[in-house]
């Protein structure tokens, strides 16, 4: 029995039927969120492999709270709280399980969440869980936002959730958000996936972009699986915060601890990225520089979206593009209002290269 044939039918209808694609080698790969080209060093996983022959174990065996705690866990989770500067972090498997983590714990029914209307699907799925106050504010309107906060100031907490860089448009964050959080006593939640290694002087993400010091009321998460070539999740915030996390958070408590392999290449990532953060910074902005030049845009990140605003139109013109060598995201409806190609100015593809694909992309402006 076909239970869901009408159901797919319509999504094949409106252009929106989606399928699973093999990656292919032979392409230049400008549509993955491995920004700074790190899954492709060797170097990286060598020394990964390399560490974890001397242990006497390879896998984590259980939740973080029952024996799957690892130094390797501990070691990483004090690294990220160095570089970037808060007291307390915790590692769990995806920056999805993140968001529902931190959403589904944090806002209780005396509370109210204001998250941005570009926030990640995550989190408006976790927002959806349960009976929890929401209000969405229009994206990146801090006027709104503002309305918002002082319209709910009997609320016992208010918490706020938005993007550093957001992952479809590709701008940032206001820095206003901050100051706003702090005048009106909100908890701010920070989802750095797509800016963390990719924007600041030391590619910590707007944090360090903006010279934003860490207070008690931010709570920054970021991904393993993009800039830092890994995967996995971290949530950073007071060691109050990431205390309450581990009694109440679902995905850290019941869920198996973070893989030792992703820990230990993530952190083998980190100190990379720091090592090598001014020669990665020049890269980027290269690129930034080469969008400016060939197409008039300002880039703010590695994230490039060109309106399509056609369900089949966008996927036909990645077949075009895919045909002469290139991979580039084609993001349909209802991901996005309108249909967009999604450009990744990756640093792992030559400079060259990715002057040569912004030559083809003209074409559909």
């Amino acid at each position: 029995m076909n239970y869901y044939e009408k159901e797919l039918r319509a999504l094949r209808r409106s252009g929106r039927f989606r399928t699973r694609e093999k990656a292919q080698s032979g392409l230049h790969d400008f549509a993955s969120n491995d920004y700074l080209g790190l899954a492709h060093i060797k170097e990286l996983h060598v020394k990964t492999c390399k560490k974890l022959e001397s242990t006497d174990v390879h896998a984590p065996k259980a939740s973080l709270l029952v024996g799957g705690y690892h130094q390797e866990h501990y070691e990483f989770e004090r690294a990220l709280c160095q570089s970037n500067g808060f007291e307390e972090g915790v590692v769990l498997g995806s920056g999805f399980a993140a968001n529902i983590a931190l959403i589904e714990a944090l806002v209780r029914k005396t509370d109210i969440l204001l998250m941005d209307a570009s926030y990640h699907a995550s989190g408006v799925l976790a927002s959806n869980i349960g009976r929890m106050n929401k209000e969405i504010f229009q994206h990146n309107d801090m006027t709104h936002l503002e309305k918002l906060l002082a319209e709910n100031m009997d609320k016992k907490r208010r918490i706020v959730a938005v993007e550093g860089v957001y992952s479809m448009e590709g701008d940032l964050v206001a820095k206003e958000v901050f100051e706003l959080c702090e005048r009106y006593d909100a908890i701010l939640i920070v989802d750095e996936a797509h800016s963390s290694g990719v924007v600041g002087e030391n590619l910590l993400g707007v944090y360090d972009l903006y010279g934003i010091q860490p207070a008690p009321n931010h709570i920054k998460m970021g991904t393993l699986g993009k800039a830092y070539g890994s995967f996995g999740a971290y949530i950073l915030a007071s060691e109050h915060i990431v205390s309450y996390l581990l009694n109440r958070a679902k995905p850290v408590i019941y869920a198996t601890a973070l893989s030792l392999y992703d820990t230990v290449l993530a952190h083998h990532s980190l100190l990379y990225i720091q090592e090598h953060k001014v020669n990665l910074a020049s890269q980027i902005r290269l690129r930034q520089e080469l969008v400016r030049k060939k197409l008039g845009l300002d880039m703010k990140s590695l994230i490039l979206p060109i309106a399509i605003g056609d369900n089949k139109k966008v996927m036909e013109i990645k077949k075009e593009l895919q045909n002469r060598g290139y991979a580039i995201g084609a993001i349909r409806e209802p991901t996005v209002s309108k249909a967009i190609l999604r450009v990744i100015a990756r640093l792992g593809e030559d400079a060259g290269v990715f002057e040569a694909l912004l030559e083809e992309l003209r074409n559909y402006f």
